[in-house]
């Protein structure tokens, strides 16, 4: 049976900080709905109603655009291994990218990251649990390094990259990856 709660609980977070993937799920009032997995130990909880989650590029960008046209978003958890468990935090989230002023304290989080896009800075209004039964048991065989490798070689073009491949959603929407004028 789920349970509610109205902030991140100490054993939610020891859950939270002991799994190696999350996911992520936003929509505009109109278009698709975004879902994608996160990994390499992008995410911190920073207090009972806030989480920070690093952003690397990637080929698309649609948290940015959907962020901006309707501010909500969840990320969730599953327990793949040992404890069944499903973890969601519904909140709003906003993009703090590497011309904001806040921008070196919420990265600072994270060493420095090569390829970070931006820092999601999550306010969760919600937790909600639930048993996850029926999730399968997954042992992680490792990070993979592609995105690393990848960043290392595009170095200082990769604001290139966004100009060309993250300034809208699939569905049109701008991202402002580049600033006010995308």
């Amino acid at each position: 049976m789920a349970k509610q709660f109205d902030r991140i609980e100490d054993n939610h977070r020891v859950f939270i900080e002991t799994q190696t993937m999350f996911f992520t799920g936003t929509a505009a009032a109109e278009g698709r709905v975004n879902i994608s997995p996160k990994g390499m130990d992008s995410l911190r909880v920073l207090g009972p109603n806030r989480i920070i989650w690093l952003n690397y590029t990637g080929s698309g960008n649609e948290t940015a655009g959907h962020l901006i046209k309707a501010n909500r978003i969840t990320l969730m958890w599953c327990g793949f291994g040992k404890q069944p468990l499903i973890l969601r935090c519904y909140g709003t989230a906003r993009a703090v990218h590497p011309r904001d002023a806040d921008w070196a304290a919420l990265v600072g989080h994270f060493g420095a990251p090569l390829g970070a896009r931006q820092v999601y800075d999550v306010a969760v209004e919600l937790v909600q649990t639930s048993c996850g039964f029926a999730v399968p048991y997954m042992e992680p065989a490792g990070e993979r390094d592609t995105l690393k490798a990848w960043s290392v070689d595009r170095g200082d073009a990769i604001p290139d990259y966004w100009a060309t491949r993250n300034t809208q959603t699939i569905d049109g929407f701008d991202t402002n990856i580049l600033g006010d004028d995308t």
